[in-house]
């Protein structure tokens, strides 16, 4: 039996271990080769660090749910978005990484096809969700700039967050399940063995080029529109001595002008210095999502082009893994900027030292 570096061990002992394999060169989306089994240490180690992963994913945004049960101050627009991230995130904790493990572990699918499907579904779809999720706050973080007249005015309009918030699964779903789940119908054939799962256009190179458009480049330049309008919005305020925050500031209907009177006590000093702490919050938020993203997208639509010959498959197999990391930084990156959620969460974790206060206007980072 010949020697083959295994893909995420790899990247975890550096090179210095070499893993015994079967001698197939048939590699699979999910694992270096086909019916490997680790060594135990390696086992060990792999799957710890999976469970730490699962740990932090489902705890961070089961946290986030949380909130917004234990504080009804929280159920304004702007968070209900929060909560929709929280819920993909929490559910790729719950069943797509658990299921995941062992299949990484051991090389084979023991599921069955049905279950493959619906883990496939599942996949696809929470995490086009959560990258559409990002996409929603970041633009509702640009109106609450750019626009912030019109955004008091309406921030309280519950019906209309849910209307974006199921939209954004209806879209992430028709993004990739009806591929998922007819591609092998219409093709005729199935293309994956019985004991391996990935999708029948995992090696589609025109597929998956046009479905990343819509799941990472359009929302990443999406993402960093927003920031940038952001950054100049402010710079003008700031070279104008902090005036007007409002690209459209002229004279309002009547219920407009009743929410502006409600919220003067913000001074456009105290308003400049939370857009600033949006924007640097939006920054950092294009450069995890960057990170997170732009990987995995380049080299799956790179892989599918030449047949999976010309990448190593623990590189795909690490950038794989740094899709679910980003659910798990998401939970730390988002809500913990807002001082309400903080302290919604010190009432949860300390509630007999905290309580939560109604606050005027959650100050974001």
């Amino acid at each position: 039996m010949k020697k083959v570096y295994n893909d995420f061990g790899f990247l975890l002992t550096m090179g210095a271990h070499i893993l015994v394999s079967n001698s197939s060169a048939n590699l699979t989306p999910a694992v270096s080769e086909a019916g490997t089994v680790l060594p135990g240490h390696l086992a060990v180690i792999l799957s710890v660090l999976m469970v730490t992963l699962v740990v932090v994913v489902v705890a961070g945004n089961a946290l986030v749910i949380m909130a917004f049960i234990v504080d009804k101050s929280l159920r304004n627009q702007s968070n209900y978005f929060f909560l929709n991230l929280a819920i993909s995130d929490f559910l790729v904790g719950a069943f797509c990484i658990p299921v995941y493990i062992p299949y990484n572990l051991t090389g084979r699918w023991m599921l069955g096809k049905g279950l493959c499907k619906l883990w496939l579904v599942m996949d696809y779809l929470l995490c086009t969700a959560s990258v559409f999720n990002i996409v929603l706050i970041s633009y509702d973080r640009f109106l609450s700039v750019t626009r912030a007249v019109k955004y008091r005015a309406q921030r309280n309009m519950t019906r209309r967050a849910v209307f974006k918030m199921v939209a954004v699964w209806v879209l992430a779903f028709l993004l990739y399940g009806p591929a998922i789940i007819f591609w092998e119908t219409i093709v005729g054939e199935s293309v994956v063995p019985s004991h391996e799962c990935y999708a029948e256009f995992y090696f589609t190179w025109y597929f998956l080029l046009s479905a990343s458009t819509f799941e990472f480049f359009t929302p990443f330049v999406s993402v960093a529109f927003f920031n940038l309008s952001i950054y100049l919005n402010i710079h003008r305020r700031t070279r104008d001595g902090g005036a007007c925050a409002d690209d459209d500031a002229k004279p309002e209907p009547t219920a407009i002008s009743a929410v502006i009177e409600d919220d003067d006590v913000l001074k456009q000093r105290s308003r400049l210095t939370r857009d600033k702490k949006i924007a640097k919050s939006l920054a950092i938020i294009v450069c995890i999502f960057g990170i997170c993203w732009a990987p995995y997208t380049l080299l799956m639509i790179i892989r599918a082009a030449c047949s999976g010959e010309c990448v190593a498959n623990y590189w795909y197999e690490i950038t794989f893994w740094l899709l679910w990391l980003n659910s798990a930084i998401n939970p730390f990156l988002y809500p913990l900027c807002h001082s309400s959620f903080r302290r919604a969460f010190s009432k949860i974790l300390c509630p007999k030292r905290q309580s939560v206060q109604p606050q005027i206007e959650a100050q974001s980072c």
